[in-house]
């Protein structure tokens, strides 16, 4: 697997939750070239631990499974605009909509953007300016989490948005997805302010 298809991959099955899916390709790639077979004494020891990790997992599934259920029960009860947005469910509104709070606190997307650490910084010099320029330090780190992964569930269920973030992941050559992931995630503020704002349902463009 050549290492693009592999960090598509680990994009794919880690549900984006490597802050940087081309460093841990790389990483990958390099243990597989210098691994060797083990001994078959060791090689039992390495899959028993390997089996309670499995085991652990699959009950921390499990019970993810039931805190969903609920969030799903309870969002039912409360007026959710946001989940007529294709790919967000009642996990991911749920979780913007708790941090957000009131929506009247915000009299523009920007402010909102900003509040969730979703704004740069300026890093400029005469007609220069940075390939990647940072995110602001401060912000709500949980309303920036539920944005970006709800901005990335998008990618993948609307035209738009996917052809936005792979734009913006074609422009640089360093963090493109955790670039394109932020820019796309912004975007996706604009949408969720507007919706919020009015109290309206979402309609996609035709």
């Amino acid at each position: 697997m050549d290492l693009h298809e592999l960090t598509d991959f680990i994009i794919e099955k880690g549900k984006n939750r490597f802050p940087d899916p081309d460093a841990v390709a790389k990483a990958i790639q390099k243990a597989a070239r210098s691994s060797y077979r083990l001994p078959k004494t060791v090689n039992d020891s390495v899959n028993q631990v390997l089996s309670i990790s499995i085991t652990s997992m699959k009950a921390l599934e499990s019970q993810i499974k039931e805190f969903d259920k609920a969030i799903k029960a309870q969002m039912e009860l409360l007026p959710n605009v946001l989940i007529s947005i294709p790919g967000i469910g009642p996990v991911y509104s749920a979780g913007i909509m708790a941090e957000i709070g009131d929506i009247n606190r915000f009299n523009s997307q920007a402010a909102l953007a900003k509040y969730a650490g979703l704004a740069w910084k300026q890093h400029q010099s005469g007609g220069f300016e940075s390939e990647v320029t940072r995110l602001i330090p401060s912000g709500n780190r949980f309303l920036k989490y539920y944005l970006c992964e709800a901005a990335f569930s998008l990618v993948r269920c609307d035209k738009e948005y996917s052809d936005f973030y792979h734009l913006k992941y074609k422009e640089v050559n360093r963090c493109q997805h955790k670039r394109a992931l932020a820019l796309t995630a912004r975007k996706f503020v604009r949408l969720v302010f507007r919706l919020l704002k009015d109290n309206r349902l979402h309609c996609p463009a035709k």
